[in-house]
Parts: C-alpha cells; sequence; structure tokens
C-alpha cells in the first residue's frame, strides 16, 4: 500500500497592483486566519506578481499571515490567467495545501476554477460563510442557491485543495500587527510555467463615470417602491448631496432599466462596506442583504413595517419615501455637506 499523502495549511490567494497589495488580500487573511486557528495549521499568503517589494510582503504578515509565498517575475506583473493558473498549480503540488480561498474577482474568478480543474478537487463560488467541521475537520462551505432562496452547505471530503472563493468586501480585515513576525518565501518557476496565448496589450477603464460603489463610504440606494424610472431620479438628488455619495441599486431596480448594472448591490451584483448605507423602498430580500450585511450603519426607508430591511437596519423611517425623501433633501441642502471647510490663516 502506497503512502497516504498529507495536506496541511491554509492558504489564501493574495492579489496585488502593480506591486502594491490589494485590499481584497487583507480581507481573505481574515477568513483565512479563522479557519487556520481552528485546524491549529499555518495560515500561507500567495502572491506573484513582479518587484514585490519587502514591506508589501511583510503587510500581510501583519494582517495575520504566518507565512508569504512571493513568486517574482515580468509575466507576472499583470494578471494573465495561463502563467497565473500554471505557476499556483506548481506550488500546490510542492506544498500540498489543505485549504485554499480566493477573493470572487476578475482574477479568483478565472484561476480558482482552472487550478480545480487542474488539481482534480471541488471548488465552491461565492461563499457567504467558511467554516471548519469539528468532527472532520473538513471545510464547510455555505453559499446561497436556488435564487438565493436558500444556503447550501456543501463540503470536499475526498479531494484536495479544498477551494473556496468568496465575494470582495464581504468582510473587513484584522487590525493590523506590526509586531507580528513570519516567514517570507520567494520561489522561483521555470520559463516554461509563465507561457501564454494572451498578451496584455493595455488596460482602458470604464467610461461610464459611476465610480467604485465597492469603495463607496456612502452609497444612497433605491429599489421598486420607486415606481417609476422619473421617480428613481430622487436617489441621484440625493446622493448628491453627499461627498462622494453613491448610487446603489436592486435587481428589480436595474432589471427595470432605471440604472445600469454597474450600481447593482447583492448575491447578483456588488458588495459593498460603506460607513453609511441608506436604503429607500427597498424590502430587503436575501440576495440584497447578502450584499450589504457588512455596512457599518444602515438606515432604511420603507412603508411597510414588516420589511425585512428593518431587521437589519441601524435606523427605521416607517413612512411613504415620496413624502419623507424631500423633507431629508431640504434639510441636507441646508446643512451644505460639500462645502469646502475653511482653512484658518
Amino acid at each position: 500500500m502506497g503512502t497516504k499523502v498529507m495536506y496541511q495549511n491554509v492558504w489564501i490567494l493574495g492579489e496585488q497592483e502593480v506591486g502594491t497589495v490589494r485590499q481584497v488580500s487583507f480581507e481573505l487573511l481574515k477568513r483565512g486566519r479563522a479557519l487556520a486557528d481552528k485546524r491549529e495549521s499555518q495560515l500561507v499568503a500567495v502572491v506573484m506578481g513582479d518587484h514585490l517589494a519587502e514591506n508589501e510582503l511583510q503587510r500581510l504578515i501583519h494582517y495575520g499571515a504566518d507565512c508569504v509565498i512571493a513568486v517574482e517575475r515580468p509575466e507576472l506583473r499583470h494578471f494573465l490567467p495561463e502563467p497565473y493558473t500554471s505557476v499556483l498549480t506548481v506550488l500546490i503540488r510542492k506544498y500540498r495545501p489543505e485549504i485554499l480561498i480566493a477573493s470572487a474577482t476578475t482574477t479568483g474568478r478565472t484561476v480558482a476554477p482552472a487550478v480545480a480543474v487542474v488539481c482534480h478537487t471541488g471548488l465552491t463560488a461565492d461563499c457567504t460563510e467558511l467554516d471548519i467541521e469539528p468532527e472532520t475537520g473538513n471545510l464547510i462551505q455555505t453559499r446561497p442557491a436556488i435564487g438565493g432562496n436558500i444556503l447550501a452547505t456543501i463540503k470536499t471530503p475526498a479531494h484536495r485543495p479544498q477551494m473556496a472563493t468568496v465575494r470582495p468586501h464581504s468582510n473587513k480585515p484584522l487590525e493590523p500587527d506590526e509586531s507580528r513576525r513570519g516567514e517570507i518565501i520567494r520561489e522561483t518557476v521555470n520559463a516554461t510555467n509563465l507561457q501564454s496565448r494572451i498578451k496584455r496589450l493595455g488596460f482602458r477603464e470604464n467610461s461610464e463615470a459611476v465610480g467604485n460603489i465597492q469603495d463607496a463610504e456612502i452609497i444612497i440606494a433605491g429599489g421598486k417602491g420607486f415606481k417609476k424610472d422619473e421617480n428613481f431620479r430622487m436617489v441621484r438628488q440625493l446622493a448628491e448631496l453627499f461627498p462622494d455619495g453613491a448610487i446603489g441599486a436592486t435587481r428589480d431596480a436595474v432589471d427595470r432599466g432605471w440604472i445600469s448594472y454597474n450600481h447593482q448591490i447583492g448575491l447578483s451584483g456588488k458588495t459593498v462596506s460603506p460607513r453609511f448605507y441608506l436604503a429607500i423602498g427597498i424590502s430587503g430580500s436575501v440576495q440584497h442583504l447578502a450584499g450589504i450585511k457588512t455596512a457599518e450603519n444602515i438606515a432604511a426607508i420603507n412603508n411597510d413595517p414588516e420589511a425585512q430591511i428593518f431587521q437589519v437596519a441601524d435606523y427605521g423611517i416607517v413612512a411613504d419615501l415620496f413624502e419623507v425623501l424631500p423633507l431629508i433633501k431640504e434639510r441636507l441642502a441646508t446643512l451644505n455637506l460639500k462645502q469646502e471647510p475653511e482653512v484658518s490663516e
């Protein structure tokens, strides 16, 4: 009989942009830290890029990693599916992690499925919760199913690594601890692992001036309670009264053509984590609530006192939005929130 192959440690797939570690990496470390502690194992962050500075890699340790594996080559400076998949597969086969989690970004959504196929293992996408089963040590992966009407619990008991992706901005990072110490391993790979049939010719930002609602501190969101397109303009007008106020929407509002998909929040849209989220005319479906659960403060306006949104809201107004919004707008206009602060001589 052959020797059973041992798998150990929890890995997160870190991301970088031109040498700077992205925020989603720190968010993943919080989830990974909880899993590693329950498994009594190490938490390892894997990062691919070019010229990754020591202080950037140390930040991953400060945010919870015990070890950082960095692979640096010019071909990895920008994300390309084939070399990223190939390099990560090589590392998995060498170190044999028990669990690997990635963010459901363009990188994670592309690389994780490809790696899962090559490694003959399972992958659960868009998980809302991750945990460890006490009896077996298996990764418990929870995600919405059947249009978000139920939560499915998924396990990968027979294959390793156990893989999952989670929504970016679905939880906040741990507080950094600059006293933490860990190991940084700079790995090398063969040139054959860097080949790509795709070339990056350039990068052009989306020309639609919607901003990034995932980074917004204040979001004013509207739902089907506005009844028609012309009424939804009230959301835009209210958002304009706040410095850097962003506009959010439910799937209903987007499906009705009131606003573009870039503003959609929820399981089928974006996950946000603002300081303040105002939900207007939004009933609070499971799908929508999953996209706002990490907001610091949630306020809601709805004429239905039984609306689900009030169960998660910190502040609620039970009233007709068409009566309340003009009063709120009038009050905010008097505060002149966008006025530049005076600077004393």
